[in-house]
């Protein structure tokens, strides 16, 4: 079975400061990245989205990776491999990006990669979310404040993975989830693992080691 992945990018202005972002369908919760760059192009972060996925998965992972952007999608199943077969040419010139083709060629051959075009701003949830992450990462480039999503995210509004056996749902409020899912996302696991490292953690320490730990870290900033 396939994991679903959404992979957008984009600046504004183009070229000026981008932002990239993925949403990834795990079975045990989504998986959210983001990041960007104060001086780049819109293909360069839709380019840099596609690569900071497929680098999620380990070699031979089966997957269908969802982008709105063309010249992801045809560069990879049309155009690549008359580049390569020029030495990365193509018929007017050098091929643009050369750095991020070259890396987004090693990592989807050696990964069973199915590739396709959605329409961007259409609805499709796993996108518009892949979007706003894509501006969230603009804005931090930036150093501007963070906005919260103007829309809910796809899992306050898209039924949840069933929970894997043996294990039990934890309800947390909508502000605390938010925060959950973002620390996931930067940490490059699914919020599921992240919550389960945070429990392991907190059971080693004990209540009395945390009230230790929340102590210093009020010292620490006061």
């Amino acid at each position: 079975m396939r994991t679903i992945v959404y992979a957008d990018g984009g600046c504004d202005p183009n070229p000026g400061p981008g932002g990239w972002g993925v949403v990834i369908q795990d079975p045990t919760g989504w998986i959210e990245l983001h990041g960007g760059e104060r001086a780049t192009t819109n293909n360069r972060m839709e380019l840099t989205a596609a690569i900071r996925a497929l680098e999620h998965f380990p070699e031979g992972a089966a997957i269908e990776m969802r982008c709105d952007s063309q010249y992801v999608v045809k560069s990879v199943t049309e155009w690549m491999r008359g580049w390569k077969a020029r030495g990365w040419r193509t018929a007017t010139g050098p091929v643009k990006n050369i750095d991020l083709m070259q890396r987004l060629d090693a990592l989807a051959a050696a990964r069973d990669v199915r590739w396709t075009w959605v329409r961007g701003h259409a609805g499709e949830d796993g996108n518009e979310r892949a979007d706003r992450l894509a501006t969230l990462g603009r804005r931090e480039a930036l150093g501007q404040p963070v906005l919260p999503p103007a829309h809910p995210a796809p899992a306050e509004r898209m039924p949840a993975p069933s929970p894997r056996p043996g294990t039990t749902q934890v309800a947390l409020n909508a502000e605390l989830a938010e925060q959950v899912a973002r620390a996931a996302g930067q940490a490059g696991i699914s919020p599921q693992a992240y919550l389960e490292e945070a429990a392991r953690l907190a059971l080693e320490l004990t209540p009395a080691g945390i009230a230790s730990v929340r102590a210093e870290l009020q010292r620490k900033a006061s």
